[in-house]
């Protein structure tokens, strides 16, 4: 007597693609130049700055080399690593009027792959927010003691670096707004949308709309 036997068993998919995607986002460094790059420039300058008599006794040449690493760092933090790091960026752009406009804008919905990971934030906001303490320190300790011809650098060197930290804390709280804005009415259209009869919904959305 033969015996069958019924197999009950159904394959099952499980999704890991929450879990991989924090993976990630966890995971080490994605793009270790543009992180490399975010710190060399604005560390090489301070550095610069407080060793210099070491390097050479010629202020001209002292100045000059620490205004070039504060230009490349201000070129290279606003056009390459904010929108690689963070998702940010921002740029001054002019219309058909002549007319000047900044905009801030912040990437919504990065894919996975290209996802910045929170190491690399991390590591974007401590030296985007450090760095303008630093100089400001060394505003003050250049004014009391009477370092005058340093003076302007350093101003150079908080305008330059001041600005990149407003444009993407702009960025940021300009993204989270938009999203707090989404968030707030997407539950509120659902419910409005599954309470209310159709005919409703019409009369009233096109009372909205006139």
């Amino acid at each position: 007597m033969k015996l069958t036997l019924a197999d009950d068993t159904e394959d099952v998919s499980l999704d890991f693609g929450n879990e991989e995607e924090l993976a990630l986002r966890k995971a080490k460094i994605r793009h270790p130049l543009a992180t490399f790059f975010h710190l060399f420039f604005r560390v090489s300058a301070i550095v610069t700055y407080l060793f210099c008599d070491w390097f050479s006794k010629s202020f001209v040449a002292c100045f000059v080399v620490i205004l070039l690493l504060l230009s490349f760092d201000f070129w290279s933090v606003k056009n390459v690593t904010g929108r690689l790091l963070v998702g940010l960026r921002w740029w001054n752009q002019i219309d058909e009027d002549g007319k000047s406009h900044w905009v801030y804008e912040a990437k919504k919905v990065p894919s996975s792959a290209t996802a910045p990971t929170e190491v690399e934030a991390r590591i974007f906001w401590l030296g985007l927010i450090i760095c303008p303490v630093i100089w400001t320190i060394f505003f003050f300790s250049t004014l009391f003691s009477l370092k005058l011809k340093w003076l302007a650098l350093v101003i150079a060197g908080i305008s330059l670096q001041a600005a990149n930290l407003y444009g993407y804390v702009h960025c940021k709280l300009g993204g989270l707004k938009n999203l707090h804005k989404i968030a707030a009415g997407f539950p509120a259209q659902q419910i409005f949308q599954r309470e209310t009869p159709e005919g409703f919904q019409k009369t009233v959305l096109k009372g909205i709309g006139t």
